[in-house]
Order: structure tokens, then sequence, then C-alpha cells
């Protein structure tokens, strides 16, 4: 089975400074048949104006993942945190009992585009932590990098929940192949890019829920970037 959630179909918000597409229900965006998939519950497409940013708010029980793609986002959290993010930077922040934190656009110029996917922890409570790495964009180059797992896998950040989160970046027109477990489920978001998925056209914006698959097959008709989500049933 594969289910294509068109990137027009998602929920869109605009205040201002901030303009989002909502895969998932979030904030002002219901839609009770897209309340998130499995664990995943939060994929926002977020883009914000130079030298804007959310305020300092709070977080619990919540793994909550930032994923830059164009710009730079500077991070501080009540754990003394403070980091700057860049295209392809990967965060995961474990609010556990609670943390507060703000992002905001570094740049006074340029707008920030980054993806928040919030996934539901399998265990709640626990001290706050936080994660951060730069991957070597040639490990993802035309094929797909574990950059978050449950047990630190390839040194990827280490998620409170049995998922993973494989990041591709594709050059002209390539393809892959990805072999899949029948006891799992899938979501695969494309970031940038056209393609098809197990025949199946896709561009940027655009998710797929999969499960059943044994296979999955993403042919590039362009330059693409491309996440993949294995989650448990």
């Amino acid at each position: 089975m594969l289910i294509k959630r068109a990137s027009e179909e998602r929920g869109p918000s605009n205040i201002g400074w901030l303009q989002s597409m909502h895969t998932f229900s979030f904030a002002h965006y219901y839609d009770r048949n897209h309340m998130g998939y499995g664990p995943l519950r939060v994929i926002n497409d977020d883009r914000v104006r130079a030298g804007a940013g959310f305020e300092t708010h709070p977080h619990a029980n919540m793994e909550i993942i930032s994923y830059v793609i164009e710009g730079e986002m500077a991070h501080k959290d009540s754990m003394g945190n403070g980091s700057s993010m860049k295209a392809g930077d990967v965060q995961l922040m474990s609010a556990g009992t609670g943390v507060t934190h703000s992002e905001f656009n570094n740049s006074n110029d340029d707008d920030l585009h980054f993806l928040q996917i919030w996934i539901v922890p399998n265990a709640e409570g626990g001290a706050p932590s936080y994660q951060q790495n730069s991957f070597d964009k040639i490990e993802m180059k035309d094929n797909f990098r574990v950059v978050i797992s449950p047990d630190g896998e390839n040194s990827s950040l280490t998620i409170k929940q049995d998922m993973r989160l494989m990041v591709g970046k594709f050059e002209g027109q390539s393809s892959v192949e990805q072999n899949l477990s029948t006891d799992r489920k899938y979501w695969l978001h494309v970031v940038h890019g056209d393609a098809h998925v197990n025949d199946v056209a896709a561009s940027s914006g655009d998710g797929f829920a999969i499960e059943g698959e044994a296979v999955l097959k993403v042919t590039m008709q362009s330059d693409a970037e491309i996440l993949l989500f294995d989650l448990p049933l």
C-alpha cells in the first residue's frame, strides 16, 4: 500500500513572519484524517522571514527534530545550549520532563526554510537532552543515510522511539532501491525535486504513507532531497 499526500493538500498557515504547510493537524489546522502517522505526529514545512523566529516557549514529552533546508537557524534552550544550524544540519531535542527553547532565523537578509518534525516518545519523562550534527553529504549522495535511530546506528542522533530517519540527496536522473520490512510502516517526504515513488509521480512537499511493501524504488527526474521515516506499526 502506498498512499500519496500531495503537497497542496497540506494545511497552510501564514502569520506574516512565518509561513507553514502542515502535513498533519497542527495548531489551528485540523483534519481528523491526518492526525499523524504512527509516532510521527508533526511535519511542518516552515519558512521564517529574516530576523524573525519562535520566541522562548515550553515543550514536554516530545522528540523534536529540526532539519534545515535553506538559511541558518539559531537555537537556544533552558539546558544552556546555544548553536547555529545550516542547510543539511539535523537537530534533535528530547523535551523529557520539560524544556524551553527558541529558534530564530540567524540572517537579517535571507529567509530560513526548515522542517519541524515531532515524534511521540515511547516513554514519557526523563531529563531533557539536545543533539545536533552536520552529516557528510557524500554519505547521503544517491542513497539513504540514517541520521536518527534508537541506538545511535552509524553515528546517528539517538531518539526515544523505535524509529529511524534516513536522508537521501540525489543528483540528476538517478534511482535508488530500499528494502522495506512488511512488519514496519514508512513515511516518505520529498523535500525538493521531482521523482517517481514506486511509479507514482512526486514533487516538492509531497508525502507518502507506505505499508506492506517489500521494496521502495525512487526514480529521480531531477536533483532531489528526500526524507524516509522507518516507523513501528
